[in-house]
């Protein structure tokens, strides 16, 4: 098959722009989508700005449904016309990662990361999957492209945050940032089952969201210290504690806001604040405080994004109030400087095709 496609690629220095490239071709084993519905990540922007190195031209995005295109010699489990999502991390599923459980690692650190990472992204009309059986899953009868898009990176990501966060039954956590993803995370503790859900978020409308999402207290980090006060309202910390925005502020107040013995769970993607990331001594007990960190980042593969769906399906969660602002592919360049600049209560951008 042949033909061209438009897709939203880091142009080198900061800028990004609309391109036009030949759409990619299936081999053995890979499938092609024709995309409907895309979601622009932060860390498209986090990219973009420089903190993962990508050459110029890469083509953006991880985040899109759509329709099978083409499939190659070998694949099974979806037949050209199904409506299908994939997640942002597309796993073999065969390497000893994968085989241990770490699927986002595949390969080695953060190997399932492909789009964008290591070939072009999915913000485009058509996007290559490899692995295909590994990795489509079908979008179910009923279930709209622009909310089955969360599970391929928002819900998926936030989810495993709190998976991670080890929140025993009707416990306490803490969740710092309410972005999408840490918004997903609110989701995910309320699925787990916290009794206590303590969200920290500066912006009004996050906040309502934050609440509507499942978070029992939201605390204004502007207007005091957040980690005491959580400290203060739970009588010495929480169980558990989501760092979603990667920042040396926001992961230090997990550590302070947890008890002795607790999880902080990090999902931010650092860098923007510099190389390194420190560790108050204090607040980890000299190294011997019991306080574990865990770190992810969405696992892919069929199987959680069939389960993921089945949570939107039967109406368990609907990530779609995060749906912010809506554009076309031929906006794709005035969208992405909407979430980057954090333009209007942006929290997520849709685009359909």
């Amino acid at each position: 098959m042949t033909g061209t496609m438009r897709g939203l690629a880091f142009l080198g220095d900061g800028r990004v722009g609309l391109v036009e490239r030949d759409i990619p071709t299936a081999g053995p084993g890979e499938a092609i989508v024709r995309s409907t519905a895309s979601l622009i990540c932060t860390s498209d922007v986090h990219t973009v700005a420089g903190v993962l190195p990508v050459p110029a031209g890469r083509l953006l995005g991880h985040e899109s449904v759509g329709v099978v295109y083409e499939i190659g010699d070998g694949v099974t489990s979806v037949q050209v016309g199904d409506r299908v999502a994939v997640n942002a991390v597309t796993p073999d599923g065969t390497c000893d990662y994968c085989q241990r459980g770490f699927t986002s690692q595949c390969g080695g650190p953060l190997g399932g990361y492909r789009y964008t990472a290591q070939k072009d992204g999915n913000l485009a009309e058509y996007f290559h999957v490899n692995d295909a059986d590994y990795n489509l899953a079908p979008i179910p009868d009923g279930l709209a492209d622009e909310v089955a898009v969360y599970a391929c990176d928002m819900l998926s990501t936030g989810f495993v945050g709190a998976e991670n966060a080890h929140i025993p039954l009707g416990g306490t956590v803490a969740v710092f940032a309410q972005g999408a993803v840490g918004l997903s995370a609110t989701m995910g503790a309320k699925l787990l089952g916290a009794g206590l859900i303590i969200a920290v978020e500066g912006r009004p409308d996050r906040a309502a969201l934050a609440k509507r999402f499942g978070a029992d207290i939201v605390i204004d980090p502007t207007g005091g210290n957040a980690a005491e006060q959580i400290v203060e309202i739970t009588g010495g910390g929480v169980d558990s504690a989501i760092e979603a925005l990667g920042s040396q502020a926001t992961f230090e107040g997990c550590l302070r806001a947890t008890r002795a013995g607790g999880t902080i769970s990090n999902l931010g993607y650092h860098g923007e604040d510099g190389p390194t990331l420190t560790i108050p001594l204090d607040a980890f007990g000299l190294g011997m405080a019991g306080k574990q960190i865990t770190t992810d980042l969405c696992p892919g593969g069929r199987s959680r994004m069939e389960r993921l769906m089945r949570l939107l399906v039967t109406g368990k969660v609907d990530p779609t109030p995060m749906t912010t602002h809506r554009f076309t592919v031929g906006e794709a360049e005035e969208a992405f400087a909407v979430m980057r600049d954090k333009r209007d209560g942006v929290i997520k951008s849709l685009i359909t095709y």
